[in-house]
């Protein structure tokens, strides 16, 4: 459902009643997309790093990848596991814009171990992830999927979020259930959150993992309705859609419009998208947006213009023509 904001028409101003003809809103999803998917890669195994990786910078995604401190190689002179990624990797994937993140130190089962032990391991991972990365991971992905309370409650302290849904995509997964899946979260505005481990071996590996890339072509295709992003960056933008609110008034011939949002600035950074269209299905010519000193550069397509902002920033000044 759009976000509305509340329209405060000025009336002792130079223009009254100016901007009254125009809807503005935030967008559900960055740049006004209609849904969301997130592809999340457990267990650090090298073949996120060989096979996906390219694979994902041909088609200018970004991923999230959960990995295990315990079975990354830290010394590229002795390698423990070959089938698991170097420290050296995953700095390279974080340059890169993908997102590394905590999985669990050492895999554990939260319903097997006591609270302070999962706490140990929680906070292992994520010293090892920030040594290596220079990044701390604000998000977490709970290892073998358990969800205990407890350990939960340990888990998303200074998280954006956890990792509680999430779609399958491997060994089981068909051409046809893949569309279907891509086509129903256009349909339904939703986000989805795959879940994928082994590419060609290891747990639940793809019978045929040319599946896998022609999925990723499909989504690509739908790039006009979809919004490929990490974890971290579409949890975000969720939750501050969701606590965002705007005031507009009028102020000669602009609008000033004002976010207010009460979320942790330090963890939320993500920039939403501003929609305003006009009523009347009237072509915008242009259009000047600051917020504070910066000037912001707008999308305009037909009658509706699109702006992304800082839901933590200044008001923002819109003239429109």
């Amino acid at each position: 459902m759009k976000k509305y904001i509340l329209l405060l028409v000025l009336y002792l101003v130079i223009y009254p009643g100016a901007y009254a003809q125009w809807d503005i809103y935030v967008a559900k999803y960055k740049d006004n997309k209609k849904s969301a998917i997130s592809y999340t890669f457990d267990d650090g195994l090298v073949e996120h790093y060989s096979l996906v990786m390219p694979k994902f910078r041909d088609l200018s995604f970004s991923g999230t990848f959960w990995i295990n401190g315990s079975k990354i190689n830290t010394n590229p002179a002795a390698i423990k596991d070959t089938t698991r990624m170097t420290c050296a990797q995953l700095k390279e994937m974080s340059d890169m814009g993908h997102e590394i993140s905590n999985h669990g130190w050492a895999h554990k089962n939260f319903s097997r171990f006591p609270i302070e032990d999962i706490r140990v391991d929680i906070e292992k991972n994520d010293s090892a992830i920030f040594e290596w990365t220079g990044k701390m991971p604000i998000t977490f992905c709970y290892p073998n999927n358990n969800k205990k309370k407890e350990a939960m409650n340990i888990a998303v302290i200074n998280r954006v979020d956890t990792r509680t849904f999430q779609r399958s995509i491997g060994s089981k997964s068909t051409p046809a259930d893949l569309k279907k899946w891509t086509d129903r979260l256009i349909e339904t505005g939703d986000w989805g959150v795959g879940m994928t481990h082994g590419i060609t071996y290891g747990y639940d590996a793809f019978l045929n993992p040319q599946r896998f890339w022609d999925h990723l072509d499909y989504v690509k295709s739908l790039e006009k309705y979809i919004w490929v992003a990490t974890f971290c960056q579409v949890g975000a933008y969720k939750k501050e859609y969701d606590a965002v609110s705007l005031e507009t008034s009028v102020k000669g011939n602009r609008m000033i419009i004002k976010p207010s949002i009460d979320l942790d600035k330090n963890l939320f950074k993500e920039l939403l998208t501003l929609v305003i269209k006009n009523k009347d299905n009237k072509n915008i010519k242009n259009a000047k947006i600051k917020q504070g000193r910066h000037v912001l550069k707008p999308v305009i397509s037909g009658n509706t213009l699109i702006v992304d902002f800082d839901p933590f920033g200044e008001p923002l000044s819109v003239k429109i023509k």
